[in-house]
């Protein structure tokens, strides 16, 4: 999906890459990220989030909290994350990260809360009173009066099959005043996922119906007399669609994708931010008019409807049409042990040949290295670590 616009707008991402895969320097069955061009994107997120007044946390799963991608993210002005789950907290925080946001979209198991709390998040989002009293406890234990969010679901709102889960709307005021007299813990605010998404028809980012629910939810607090309210507002956050939150009454955003410029609103619109990342694989054989590429990370978002995937096959640095080819990718179903690309067409695959693709990533679903490489808008390419899917860093090549 996003490989034509990958070639048009970073061509020297696809070239320096193979260049440094024939070289040895990079593995196959890899998530390679253009540091440079993610520091400029955090920067201009980060900047028009400040003239707004939001506060930005960086959402680095789809990158597998890759460590040399959270410093670049810190260096364009983005200190803190938001992390998905506990491993996701563990990563930025290994890295350097300070923790913006723990416990959404996956809540913080019973003994793990420990854990979480000895990172001082600077929100905790729970789904239940019961999960309340954990994060108040584990944050009493070290000298803490914690911020919790509480995830809130009204009738119409919009939700992932298996993302369901949070406090009646209408309940607000009632759930605050009780976070409020949970030991160790204060009410902090609401959120909500996804408060907007990106309309196929009309090709723009729309608020969602949970967006709504947020601001009915922050006036009945309001009149309660609550102030300083947070309004976390994740979903396709790019800084295209920050005047719209800002107006919502948002207080906090997530960028993930926009870090990377691959929201879909990226693949429809020239927008500042950069693609800044591809995977790369290479030809392991070839049989029957196809050539099969290493998977591992051959991960499509279902975000987008069917497409015919295709990838540059090469040896040598290019962006050229002739060395597009077409694949076959498994299907989600199937583990993913090999790509297959066509190889009766005009591109003849040599095995050993670099493969790169241009996937919306979610890298920390898959079992793909993550390299950050710096330097390629220079000319001069280096790599800065090469981590699995968790953050974690390898002894590749050995």
């Amino acid at each position: 999906m996003f490989l034509d616009l990958i070639r048009r707008r970073n061509p020297a991402l696809v070239e320096q890459v193979i260049e440094l895969h024939q070289n040895g320097k990079l593995p196959a069955n890899t998530y390679v990220v253009d540091l440079d061009a993610v520091e400029a994107n955090t920067r201009h997120i980060a900047g028009i989030a400040a003239k707004f007044g939001l506060k930005a946390y960086a959402m680095t799963k789809q990158i597998g909290r890759n460590a040399s991608y959270c410093k670049a993210i810190m260096r364009g002005g983005i200190p803190k994350s938001v992390a998905v789950d506990m491993e996701c907290a563990r990563a930025t925080h290994r890295a350097g990260m300070g923790l913006g946001h723990v416990g959404h979209l996956v809540q913080v198991p019973r003994f793990e809360a420990d854990a979480a709390a000895a990172m001082h998040p600077e929100n905790w989002t729970v789904f239940s009173y019961e999960k309340a009293i954990e994060a108040g406890a584990a944050s009493a234990k070290v000298g803490r009066t914690q911020s919790l969010l509480a995830r809130i679901v009204a009738d119409g709102d919009t939700f992932y099959r298996g993302h369901e889960g949070g406090f009646p709307a209408d309940s607000i005021v009632a759930v605050a005043d009780a976070f409020d007299s949970v030991a160790g813990a204060r009410f902090g605010g609401i959120v909500t996922f996804p408060s907007q998404l990106f309309d196929p028809k009309s090709r723009k980012v729309k608020p969602t119906p949970n967006l709504a629910t947020l601001q009915r939810a922050a006036e009945a607090l309001a009149k309660a007399g609550r102030k300083d309210i947070e309004i976390n507002t994740p979903g396709t956050t790019s800084a295209e669609i920050l005047p719209m939150l800002e107006e919502a009454g948002a207080t906090q955003i997530e960028p993930g994708h926009g870090l990377t410029g691959t929201t879909p609103l990226h693949a429809t619109e020239d927008l500042p931010e950069l693609p800044a990342v591809i995977y790369l694989s290479e030809v392991s054989h070839l049989i029957g008019g196809e050539a099969f590429c290493f998977g591992g990370g051959l991960y499509i978002d279902p975000v987008f409807p069917h497409y015919q995937v295709r990838a540059i096959v090469s040896r040598e640095p290019t962006v050229s049409d002739a060395a597009l080819a077409p694949v076959n990718i498994p299907a989600p179903a199937s583990i993913d042990y090999y790509g297959m690309i066509d190889a009766t067409g005009r591109v003849k695959p040599r095995i050993g040949d670099s493969v790169v693709f241009g996937f919306r990533p979610q890298a920390f679903v898959t079992r793909a290295y993550i390299a950050g490489v710096a330097g390629l808008s220079t000319g001069k390419p280096v790599v800065e670590t090469i981590h699995d899917a968790l953050g974690r860093p390898t002894n590749w090549p050995m």
